[in-house]
């Protein structure tokens, strides 16, 4: 099991604690695997792309205008997190339903 997330993000961190057979993946260092990312996409759409992160805030508007697929993969941090692989089957950010359905 993955956790891409960052290892700065408390959510993140209360994911690993909570998960500690998975292994957390720095996205700012490693980024997704092209395969994964386009799979989250297929998945969870532009609920993938974090909208009131501080990196959004700070991008031009031209830049906003690009599709958020090349924005995660040039920002990695505009990915809601943390994006956990489970074998195969994807689960996005750590609410109530994502913990009962892995803890």
């Amino acid at each position: 099991m993955n956790i891409y997330g960052l290892k700065n993000c408390d959510t993140c961190r209360k994911a690993v604690r909570a998960l500690p057979d998975a292994a957390l993946v720095d996205v700012r260092v490693g980024g997704v695997p092209d395969a994964v990312l386009q799979a989250a996409w297929d998945s969870f759409g532009v609920a993938l792309l974090n909208t009131r992160s501080t990196t959004w805030r700070g991008l031009p508007d031209a830049e906003r205008q690009e599709t958020p697929l090349d924005l995660i993969r040039r920002h990695p941090a505009l990915m809601k997190r943390p994006l956990i692989d489970m074998g195969g089957t994807l689960y996005l950010g750590w609410g109530a339903d994502v913990q009962a359905a892995l803890t």
